[in-house]
């Protein structure tokens, strides 16, 4: 039991919120180890040569990560966050070990399906429970903290990989520092963070009477989310497009910027300039979001990272490569944690964790689909090509948002 009154509010929880977020960035600087080298990893040691091939460790990830996020929400509701949480890092301690000491690229594979699972236990729990801590009206700037912390983590961590790559070598020395993140991200976890399932139980008693409505089974949820609910539906549509490009971002601008002719250093370098900006500007767009609502900053932000992706298919300018980098990190800042409020707005609190994990499962499905869609497209027409066509998938998103998604958190 509770020794003290149960509030919700980032200050009235400011402990635990502020904890919360320093194990997110360990969870984000866990997956930045491999965003600047894995693919460079691929053609050194592995001598593979195939986009598609090379691509596969993320189709892995995304498909791993985007089915646990589902099993996330439903665990989290049933048996704690705290427990999806620790179990999320447990997961996670060998795939450090098994990148540095990889004997083939199916090693790498097998590491990136649990570093999937173990990404979709522990960032889905720390959204739910910093929703479940912040209650309703400050929940974009709670999700635009939570996401910075998480993404300026992994980009501080594929530029520290990057040197280290330029400096030591590709392995082991760079995923080193993936044993010194799993261990800090697994202690706190256990010793520090606190169960907010009873954050929940006292926001529903100031909520609106429950309904029939409001009482779901897992497939209702999972229809309204991803189908028949207009707003949940076009949320988990722009979250799947969003990491569409993500996951070619990814996987492929590495090879883009090393065809241009980019140095491992400055390909370190831009790898990390999209998340940065990315983790940086989400701590104002999520709070903006607040305050202005969430639909046209969603629109908006798929278009930027449209032309995003235009400018590095039109370049091989570091220059402009890093201009690039730049407006996709704004755009996708734009969307990321607004995406996650609307999933709040909308969902009762009986079933919002779930409809987190269904938002998510779609969401990062676009990491699978993205690698696989960008990679066979850039072996059959070339790398100029399949940027092309995801700027061009990102751009018809925003069209989709800004014609059905209805505004659900009236400035």
């Amino acid at each position: 039991m509770h020794a003290t009154p149960i509030r919700l509010g980032l200050r009235e929880n400011l402990g635990q919120f502020s904890l919360l977020v320093l194990v997110n960035a360990f969870v984000g600087a866990t997956v930045g180890l491999e965003r600047s080298i894995l693919p460079a990893i691929a053609e050194h040691d592995f001598h593979i040569a195939a986009r598609a091939a090379i691509l596969s460790f993320i189709v892995v990830f995304g498909i791993a990560k985007a089915l646990t996020n589902y099993f996330a929400g439903r665990l989290s509701d049933r048996f704690g966050r705290k427990l999806v949480l620790v179990a999320g890092w447990v997961v996670a301690i060998p795939v450090p070990l098994m990148l540095m000491r990889a004997p083939t690229w199916h090693w790498v594979v097998w590491a990136n399906l649990l570093l999937g699972i173990s990404q979709g236990l522990t960032w889905s729990t720390t959204v739910i429970m910093k929703i479940d801590l912040v209650g309703p009206r400050q929940r974009g700037l709670a999700m635009g903290l939570n996401e910075f912390s998480g993404y300026a983590a992994l980009a501080a961590s594929a530029l520290a990989t990057g040197w280290m790559a330029a400096r030591f070598g590709l392995r082991p020395q760079p995923f080193y520092l993936g044993v010194v993140y799993v261990a800090a991200g697994l202690l706190l976890s256990i010793l520090a963070v606190r169960e907010t399932r009873h954050h929940v139980v006292h926001e529903m008693r100031g909520h609106r009477p429950m309904h029939n409505d409001d009482v779901l089974s897992p497939g209702e949820v999972f229809r309204r989310t991803s189908l028949t609910d207009r707003n949940l539906s076009s949320v988990s549509q722009a979250g799947l497009v969003n990491n569409l490009n993500d996951g070619t971002a990814w996987g492929l601008f590495p090879v883009v910027f090393a065809t241009a002719g980019m140095t491992l250093k400055q390909i370190g370098m831009l790898a990390a300039i999209y998340p940065a900006v990315w983790g940086m500007t989400q701590i104002f767009t999520g709070a903006l979001s607040d305050r202005i609502g969430r639909k046209w900053l969603i629109a908006a932000g798929m278009w930027v990272q449209a032309l995003g992706l235009a400018i590095t298919a039109l370049t091989t300018h570091f220059v402009l490569f890093s201009l690039s980098a730049v407006l996709l990190g704004i755009g996708t800042a734009m969307v990321y944690p607004t995406l996650l409020a609307a999933i709040g707005d909308v969902a009762h609190p009986s079933w919002r964790a779930s409809a987190v994990g269904v938002y998510r499962l779609w969401r990062d499905l676009g990491y699978a689909i993205g690698a696989l869609l960008a990679g066979i497209t850039a072996d059959l027409f070339g790398l100029s090509f399949a940027v092309w066509m995801v700027a061009a998938l990102t751009l018809l998103s925003g069209v989709i948002v800004a014609i059905r998604l209805q505004e659900t958190h009236p400035a």
